[in-house]
């Protein structure tokens, strides 16, 4: 059975987790480890897999409307599996078991989290999206606002979440096929960059979306089969699996060293808040980051212009929304699961009485108690599916903001043609993917996870605040939008710098300047003040005309009038 490193276990965790707790997990390199054959062979069978979907949605990529958004013809069924595919994570599969295996109820902050995000997206995006855009959340933005420098706002803000997202994965990618395969750290960071550029550049949209659907029933399926088989072995009470977990806990505690009153009280802990985030702004910051990042992400923004019509927006939306929920359920039972069937057997503990690689192997380890070697070598593979699935949705993020976004809508004012715009997004996806090979080998030895959390923190405080006030508030002005967004991703880049992930973790100085962790709760409250200010203050004319087509856009967003249609195969 293949065993991975403790620092390895910790950065396959945090690859999409932007998590206070988990933040200093990508550090260091991993060491080669012995082949796992059964992961290899299934990871083999999805690559295969995947890339007879990219030939065949290599023959229905005729426009740039069916590279960037498949033609608006995915349905909304479809459409909800792969949102929820593309948000869904092996990181979240194991970093949470992880959490819940440590600190039991105190886990479900993620998966909270994570997930009341969707409700904003449902009520207040998804339908305006769908109307209003046609291929990036700028084309929404920027309805009735200068076109050249709400554009150019949202190229940067776009580049910056998928640039400092890309990284993340590309290291961890790197480091999880080196564990696999026992190649070099440059080696397999060079296949994730390859199959990566064959999914996009030949497949667009079409072939993303197929391999989001396929990776989210492949997570779906393993979290569902832990769960069910680890509520089997409790007759499926989870009354009779918390009340075991409480028990386990306790004699760990005990064995330890703790008195019994002392134990008792830490066994019963795992179904009580407690002080797992103890700096209540960090976690009211870190909750917004989760909550408003969500709906700020570029490349789940743009799954929303992938469906026909605003029926199916919300329709995806309310699908995505349960696949996200009922995984994160799952989860909670793998957590408590392995604190009972991993957490009491010594083949998974190290001689401190620790688990073996680390507490973020705990999902990993209940994998190969409950289906021996072949399950685990499978949660292995869906584990890289899932990273592949990832970083295709970002390529194409990247690429469309700046062949659609800068060249189309900036360089040549509207007048590019279908060809044009198609032949400089594939020749973007080769400048992406070679600079996230470049840039994952360059950070190989460094603490990415802070990029992560920075990602969600620009998401939340640029893309959010600038695309919500832009469809609801008919006072709000281009210089406005472009003013607000700008301050708020710098101050969330500037203050993530100057905190304790990088003014001292990386750069070395004694002590942070900045003293919270997540710099969403100053950061984005600033974007939508400098928007209100500075929209309010302005007198140009301009700002007559941006006020002015609010009333257009409001109809058009209500009721789809004009609104691009799916394309015709």
């Amino acid at each position: 059975m293949m065993r991975l490193s403790p620092r390895a276990g910790l950065l396959i965790v945090t690859l999409l987790l932007p998590s206070m707790a988990l933040a200093d997990a990508l550090t260091g390199t991993t060491e080669r480890q012995p082949t796992n054959w059964p992961a290899i062979l299934m990871f083999a069978a999805f690559v295969v897999a995947t890339l007879g979907i990219t030939r065949w949605a290599a023959s229905r990529v005729k426009s740039a409307s069916d590279f960037y958004t498949a033609g608006g013809g995915i349905t909304g069924f479809q459409n909800g599996l792969a949102i929820a595919g593309d948000y869904m994570s092996a990181a979240s599969f194991l970093g949470i078991s992880a959490q819940i295996f440590s600190d039991g109820y105190d886990g479900l902050i993620y998966s909270t989290g994570f997930l009341v995000g969707w409700p904003i997206i449902l009520f207040l995006l998804a339908e305006r999206l769908r109307n209003l855009g046609r291929y990036t959340f700028a084309d929404v933005v920027s309805f009735r606002f200068a076109q050249t420098p709400v554009r150019l706002f949202a190229c940067f803000s776009t580049l910056a979440v998928v640039l400092f997202y890309l990284i993340a994965q590309m290291v961890g990618a790197g480091q999880l096929i080196k564990l696999l395969f026992g190649l070099s750290y440059g080696s397999a960071v060079a296949i994730v960059g390859v199959l990566m550029t064959c999914y996009v550049l030949f497949g667009g949209m079409v072939a993303t979306t197929w391999v989001q659907i396929v990776k989210a029933v492949l997570l779906l399926g393993a979290a569902t089969f832990m769960a069910i088989s680890v509520l089997a072995s409790f007759g499926f009470s989870p009354d009779a699996l918390f009340a075991r977990a409480i028990e386990v806990k306790a004699e760990m505690a005990a064995a330890a060293g703790a008195t019994p009153g002392e134990a008792a009280q830490r066994g019963a802990a795992i179904v009580a808040p407690g002080g797992f985030i103890k700096d209540p702004v960090s976690a009211i910051s870190f909750g917004l980051a989760l909550m408003f990042g969500t709906a700020g992400l570029p490349h789940i923004l743009m799954r929303f212009f992938t469906v026909p019509d605003a029926k199916a927006a919300r329709k995806s939306v309310l699908w995505a929304t349960g696949w996200i929920g009922y995984f994160y359920i799952l989860t909670f039972i793998i957590g408590f699961g392995a604190i009972v069937m991993v957490g009491t057997n010594p083949a998974f503990l190290d001689p401190a009485g620790g688990l073996k690689g680390g507490g973020n192997m705990a999902a990993i380890h209940l994998a190969s108690a409950i289906g021996g070697n072949l399950f685990l070598g499978f949660v292995s593979a869906v584990a890289f599916a899932t990273i592949l699935a990832v970083v295709a949705g970002l390529t194409l993020a990247g690429a469309s903001a700046v062949s659609h976004d800068l060249y189309a809508m900036v360089i040549r004012k509207g007048a590019a043609s279908s060809a044009e715009e198609l032949r400089v997004s594939r020749r973007t996806v080769f400048v992406l993917a070679l600079l996230a090979i470049l840039l994952g080998i360059v950070f190989e030895k460094q603490n990415v996870a802070f990029m992560v959390s920075l990602a969600f923190a620009l998401a939340a405080s640029g893309n959010f605040p600038v695309l919500l006030l832009s469809v609801l508030w008919s006072g709000c002005t281009t210089r406005g939008v472009v003013a607000g967004g700008t301050i708020g991703v710098l101050t969330a880049l500037v203050l993530t710098i100057l905190s304790q992930t990088v003014w001292v973790s990386i750069l070395g100085n004694a002590a942070p300047i900045f003293p919270y962790t997540s710099p969403t709760i100053f950061s984005m409250p600033l974007a939508f003040f400098t928007i209100w200010v500075v929209s309010l203050l302005d007198r140009s004319g301009r700002a007559a005309v941006d006020r002015e087509g609010f009333v257009e856009q409001k109809v058009r967003s209500e009721t789809g009038l004009g609104a691009a249609g799916a394309s015709a195969h």
